[in-house]
């Protein structure tokens, strides 16, 4: 059964942190985050070089901080627990970065939560789509595959994460929306730009800048095995129109 939550006034929605926290602390020192009656945030949390230091800091949020599982953090739980071998060095590298409590903490995340938003109604937040975390939802996604991904679902406004793309778009009688990614955006402004959304009375798109320099040394030090590829998708990533058409090709991607 799906969690639920509210009826609150206002909603955060954080979602692909990806363990940069300069961002996030940038992100959560805003005044509508820290007033905000609930913070969702929408799954790949610790994916990135600082994963116990985010834990500690969205722990610390208390009850207002709510929890939905990405493919990213599946994928340390499936990791830790012998479920999935590592492939790469880079998911070698990644497990090694979460203590045992952090992977308990990932591991208790939800499949997706429904917030009551106080001029919105029923909000459903997942994190590809309501079918799959690995599914690539974008401003172009045809009306078709946006039905069938939200066949069975009665909420008519969809929150997910998972392309770091951020957008509001009506299809027909359905709402998509997706925040940005905090920590590891793809779009066509300054580097060092975190991304999230306000929920209530209606939907708000919002961006924070913070120190990239920072996170760039962060990931350098944590001796991240693909450190150049993150430093180029942190100062240069691919345009939005660049990422929609390859997402749209892919439609899933894990």
């Amino acid at each position: 059964m799906t969690a639920r939550f509210g009826p609150v006034e206002r909603l955060a929605v954080l979602s692909d942190v990806h363990a940069n926290v300069p961002a996030l602390e940038a992100v959560l020192a805003e005044p509508d985050v820290a007033t905000a009656d609930l913070v969702v945030f929408c799954g790949d949390l610790t994916w990135g070089p600082e994963p116990a230091r985010t834990a500690d800091l969205v722990r610390a949020l208390g009850p207002r901080a709510v929890f939905v599982r990405g493919n990213a953090d599946r994928a340390v739980v499936e990791l830790a627990t012998g479920a999935r071998p590592a492939a790469t060095p880079r998911e070698a590298w990644m497990l090694d970065l979460h203590p045992a409590a952090v992977v308990e903490f990932l591991a208790g995340f939800h499949s997706a939560v429904v917030v009551d938003v106080t001029g919105l109604g029923a909000v459903r937040c997942c994190h590809g789509s309501p079918r799959s975390d690995t599914e690539l939802v974008t401003p172009a996604t045809p009306a078709a595959r946006l039905a069938a991904l939200s066949a069975g679902v009665p909420e008519r406004i969809l929150v997910g994460g998972h392309t770091h793309l951020q957008f509001d778009r009506r299809a027909g009688d359905l709402r998509s929306v997706n925040p940005g990614s905090v920590g590891l955006p793809y779009h066509d402004n300054t580097p060092g730009t975190a991304y999230w959304a306000l929920l209530g009375p209606d939907v708000a798109l919002r961006r924070t800048t913070y120190d990239v320099a920072k996170a760039i040394a962060a990931t350098v030090a944590a001796g991240d095995p693909k450190a150049d590829v993150i430093t180029g998708l942190l100062t240069a990533p691919p345009s939005v129109a660049e990422l929609t058409a390859d997402a749209e090709r892919l439609e899933f991607s894990d």
